[in-house]
């Protein structure tokens, strides 16, 4: 009886520990580009490849839902730019562009962490947080003033 104790508390514990997720590829980055009422999206990995936009549209906000673009990302034009991070009220990482001007290509490098993962772990850094801050050892999101 003391053995199938054990053995039920050594189950028990294997069960309750959190499972770590690992990645079999580069992280994935989706991107919402915004140009007056038009906008277009691109999906695409984080593996440091130049992708192309493919348009032509004047862009003067890009959203990044899922990604730290703003450190993470490089944006490239044919003119000079400066960019510019902010939140939305909502909690919604975004980059404005200025001037407002087409973006030829994108890449992108690196992993995040997303929302409520470690940032922190046994006291190591993880990663920065892909769309928010970290706290207490998580990623936490972004929360409206």
């Amino acid at each position: 009886m003391r053995s199938l104790t054990i053995i039920l508390g050594l189950a028990a514990t294997a069960l309750a520990m959190p499972v770590v997720e690992e990645r079999t590829g580069a992280q994935i980055v989706h991107l919402v580009f915004h140009g007056g009422p038009a906008q277009y999206q691109m999906t695409f990995p984080a593996d440091g490849s130049s992708y192309p936009t493919k348009d032509n549209m004047a862009v003067s906000i890009i959203d990044a839902p899922d990604f730290n673009a703003i450190y993470q990302c490089t944006f490239n034009t044919v003119g000079q730019k400066t960019l510019v991070g902010s939140i939305t009220p909502q909690g919604l990482a975004q980059i404005f562009v200025g001037p407002p001007q087409p973006i030829t290509s994108v890449s992108c490098h690196g992993t995040c962490v997303g929302t409520y993962g470690d940032c922190y772990r046994d006291g190591q850094f993880v990663g920065q947080c892909c769309n928010g801050y970290c706290a207490a050892n998580k990623c936490r999101p972004y929360v409206p003033f």
